[in-house]
């Protein structure tokens, strides 16, 4: 017999690999890797132009002190008769020239667009007198911006300053690292697009590969005719490629799993077919027995001990009887046959169910909880009667004498209705609640430290049968049946879907019809 359903696979499958985040980081790793490559390129070539441009800026700026250094001697007027070396000829406008003698600038200056002279701030003529007479140029911050300056000593024991402005050099630097920054997040760009569309272009067999493997995992397969015809498409199982090996294995394990289906399904559909034609079969046997039992009770005389035989030979013939019509009903819901629907009014089912429990087990407290309104179903009446019956002898059965069983009949949230038995015992292990609606689970080694009532079920125990002919019911019906356990509470809940609503409830609930009492 097969099992009862299992959960639903979830939406979304272990098997399916996020793509979109693998793209994601294909394409963040080659942005990386690119913007790593044009860091290092811009940072050579800066180093290089710099080195470049400081080399030309020096062969300049030695041209332009041997300009300025008067190779004559001075007049008879000393050193302050010598030429302004700003008047020597060939100077650049910008030039920054200045004669050190005895710690003071006697002249010096810079050399103005229009050929005038800018003299020297007081900060400037510390600035060149602090410098070191080697003849090395190097960089320094004037009034007139910066600068590149060497100072030479003379022949004649004085200090030629020379300086070049720096201006045009940082001004080349700064065209070059602008021009390298757009043309790099230009490549970045393009680089991004291509890198996408080509990764999005990869990936695709991927993403159909992870789809197969996800519509496969959302099957219901633990039960029933399993129609297994997904297939990755020939294009993506050549074993020819990476992604094809991937493919052709995929379809090789799914072809494998789906003649273990058909294997299944076959063996389920033999062993279904023997318990329907056995259980049909035993039903004339049975009823044989009980016949001639009840006949040898009427017409001959027998011992007390005979009696007693007798009476235990009917009572497991009744119970046998009982045994088969499960069997059979639990053949024909596997079977799907169609229910004979009809209008059930769940308050007056429930009321004619919990009647009968009471007379057969006074000792327990039977409880009715029912709304204003009749609330119908539409359903298979003798079908939804045994469901109740079913879940209130399960009560009974195991539950001590003096508990409380209550009985309610609500709508639901969702439009739909709800019947409950809710029972105050000693409550079903957590390690067997998830088992119970299993066939031939033992019902009677649900609940811990209680004893069966008394009565034939406590003589005889349970086929095990029960719970799940309550669950093939309900699903046969749209609904489904819940249990919530733990000591002292016990709640089996019948849940009716909204479709399942009589359209005549809502029609009667105007009218003010009230259950019976």
């Amino acid at each position: 017999m097969s099992s009862p359903r299992a959960t639903p696979a979830p939406s979304r499958s272990w098997l399916k690999p996020d793509t979109w985040h693998l793209r994601t980081r294909l394409i963040l790793l080659a942005m990386a890797l690119l913007v790593a490559i044009c860091g290092a390129v811009g940072l050579f070539s800066y180093a290089s132009m710099d080195s470049f441009l400081t080399g030309q800026l020096d062969e300049q700026l030695s041209q332009a002190a041997k300009r300025s250094n008067d190779p004559g001697r001075p007049p008879l007027g000393g050193f302050n008769g010598r030429p302004d070396p700003l008047d020597s000829r060939g100077q650049s406008v910008g030039t920054l020239n200045a004669r050190i003698l005895d710690g003071q600038i006697p002249s010096g200056g810079f050399l103005d667009s229009d050929t005038t002279r800018l003299p020297l701030s007081a900060e400037d003529k510390q600035t060149l007198l602090a410098l070191t007479q080697n003849g090395i140029p190097v960089n320094r911050s004037l009034s007139n911006g910066d600068y590149r300056i060497v100072a030479v000593q003379t022949g004649y024991g004085d200090v030629l300053v020379t300086g070049l402005p720096l201006a045009a050099k940082e001004s080349t630097l700064a065209s070059l690292v602008w021009t390298f920054v757009f043309v790099s997040l230009g490549g970045l760009a393009l680089i991004g697009l291509a890198g996408t569309v080509l990764i999005r272009r990869t990936m695709k067999p991927l993403e159909q590969l992870s789809e197969v493997a996800t519509r496969v995992a959302r099957l219901p397969l633990d039960a029933g005719e399993v129609a297994l015809a997904v297939r990755v498409p020939p294009s993506n199982s050549n074993p020819g490629t990476e992604v094809g090996s991937v493919g052709h294995a995929l379809n090789l394990m799914l072809d494998n799993v789906a003649n273990a289906l058909e294997a299944r399904q076959r063996s389920e559909t033999k062993v279904r077919q023997f318990v329907a034609d056995a259980s049909h079969e035993l039903r004339t046997p049975l009823t044989a027995i009980r016949g001639y039992t009840e006949l040898m009770r009427m017409t001959e005389d027998f011992t007390p001990d005979g009696r007693k035989s007798l009476a235990r030979v009917q009572s497991q013939s009744e119970r046998m009887t009982t045994l088969v019509e499960d069997l059979l009903l639990l053949a024909r819901l596997d079977e799907g046959q169609p229910l004979k629907l009809s209008e059930v009014d769940l308050t007056q089912l429930v009321i004619e169910t919990v009647s009968d429990e009471k007379v057969i087990a006074p000792d327990h407290h039977w409880r009715l909880e029912l709304p204003d309104e009749p609330l119908a179903v539409t359903g298979d009446a003798s079908q939804l009667r045994q469901v109740l019956v079913n879940l209130l002898s399960n009560a009974r059965k195991h539950t001590p004498p003096g508990t409380t069983v209550v009985t309610a009949v609500t709508k639901s949230a969702n439009g739909g209705a709800a019947v409950t038995v809710t029972d105050d015992g000693g409550g079903i292990p957590a390690d067997f609640v998830d088992h119970v609606f299993s066939r031939f689970a033992r019902a009677d080694a649900a609940r811990k430290g209680t004893a069966p009532a008394s009565g034939a079920g406590a003589s005889e125990g349970t086929s095990g049968l029960g719970l799940s002919i309550v669950q093939s019911i309900m699903e046969a019906h749209g609904g489904s049946v819940e249990v919530t356990s733990r000591a002292g509470r016990t709640e089996f809940a019948l849940l009716f879907p909204a479709g399942a609503l009589a359209r005549s409830t809502d029609a009667r609930a105007q009218q003010g019809d009230t259950p019976p009492s």
